[in-house]
């Protein structure tokens, strides 16, 4: 979610720096250029054990042990764990957590950059913490971490019961839990995963192991009436009242809505699920036949087949997909609404509709070089890297971000029809 509205969208291409690295420093790793183009960012070594932020020209005046995990947020603010005295935190905008960890992992953010999440590590105890302030409660084990689009809530799988070494029988009794902000459901199950809130962080669901042969979905600590020889993660419909997720009954996939099959199991496979803004359209990528991929629509599949199909993109007005195939290694083509683009790529990245869902962006690489296609057509030049293109507000001009011969670019360009 970006605030493009505030941005420069003069159409041309600026050098925003030359991030070749310094005679002065060691090396530098992780290039990152901010989403409106205007920073460029990466971790610098100056000397052993003596590590700093460099952003265009400038190096900032805080030093750790380490730095790792370099990120900006939707709003602009750069995120990288620090380490200090053996010890980790967060730096946001040049600012660390007061609060120290044994370890740090998996960062997650909201979807307007202002609050981060991550993974902690603690006295060898598990939870996470959110804007520098952890868990009151903390697990033997924890995994799976999810933060809600408002970053109000952080939720995780923890183990609430211990267990012995081959201990299979208080394992099968059921050992983990669904923590919310660091509280555990008093719903005790055999194993799950996939923790996901609704757009208003009212609801959490997961999908649940019951026993060595069962699955099913668990919503606000609540389990599905019915159980699955296997299940994939749900998600909630956008107006947060239902959920959804791909269940398997007699060796077949299908789509169950609340406990009850809305689309019937007649597939090898069906996942990813994902709904557009308006909920009319339920997408998921499916194999009508065994090692046969595509997307299906309110259970119709396109007419196209691929070995693979993977990073299932919907338009904001969920009328359109996008999504990549493959066919064997290193050739990847981008499909949207069930034809593919001319071409095919070494790499390609999930595909990134405009805020108006007319024109489609990705980035690809092919012979050790990326570019940008909008629409099929190539925007701006060749890159040593580069970054996913975003839009401008009425999707009629699109942000190229991306780094050639050391000097880092920023390109806006007109949308190709």
């Amino acid at each position: 979610m970006y605030k493009t509205e505030t941005w420069n969208w003069e159409v041309g291409q600026r050098t925003i720096a030359d991030m070749t690295p310094k005679n002065d420093h060691k090396w530098q790793e992780e290039i990152f250029i901010s989403p409106d183009g205007e920073k460029a960012s990466a971790v610098v070594c100056l000397d052993d054990a003596e590590f700093s932020i460099r952003t265009n020209d400038s190096v900032s005046e805080n030093t750790f042990e380490k730095l790792w995990e370099l990120k900006y947020t939707a709003n602009g603010d750069l995120c990288c764990y620090a380490m200090q005295d053996e010890e980790w935190t967060m730096m946001v905008d040049d600012k660390a957590w007061e609060e120290t960890y044994g370890f740090v992992w998996s960062p997650l953010f909201s979807a307007d950059g202002k609050n981060v999440a991550t993974a902690v590590q603690q006295d060898m105890e598990y939870g996470m913490s959110v804007n520098g302030a952890i868990w009151e409660n903390l697990f033997e084990n924890a995994n799976n971490f999810a933060f809600s689009p408002d970053g109000t809530k952080s939720a995780a799988v923890v183990q609430v019961k211990p267990m012995g070494q081959a201990d299979l029988k208080t394992f099968r009794s059921g050992i983990f839990s669904l923590a919310v902000d660091g509280v555990a459901w008093d719903n005790n199950l055999m194993n799950l995963w996939t923790p996901v809130f609704d757009n208003n962080a009212y609801r959490v669901a997961a999908q649940v192991r019951l026993n060595l042969y069962e699955y099913s979905i668990i919503v606000d600590n609540i389990v599905w009436d019915n159980t699955y020889q296997g299940v994939w993660e749900p998600c909630f419909t956008p107006d947060g009242k239902h959920v959804v997720a791909p269940v398997r009954q007699g060796g077949k996939w299908g789509m169950a809505k609340d406990g009850q099959l809305i689309w019937q199991a007649q597939y090898a496979n069906c996942w990813h699920q994902q709904y557009g803004a308006g909920g009319e359209n339920l997408y998921a990528i499916v194999a009508p036949e065994y090692g046969k991929f595509t997307v299906a629509v309110n259970d119709k599949p396109w007419d196209m087949r691929f070995p693979v199909i993977t990073d299932l993109a919907v338009s904001p007005d969920g009328n359109k997909a996008a999504a990549l195939a493959n066919t064997i290694n290193k050739n990847w083509r981008i499909c949207v609404n069930g034809s593919a683009w001319d071409g095919s790529y070494d790499m390609a990245w999930k595909p990134v509709f405009c805020p108006k869902s007319e024109s489609v962006g990705v980035k690809v690489r092919k012979n050790g070089k990326y570019t940008v296609l909008v629409n099929g057509k190539t925007v701006g030049s060749e890159f040593d890297m580069c970054f996913d293109p975003i839009f401008n507000a009425d999707g009629s001009k699109v942000l190229v971000r991306g780094l050639h011969d050391g000097k880092a670019l920023r390109i806006v360009a007109n949308v190709p029809k």
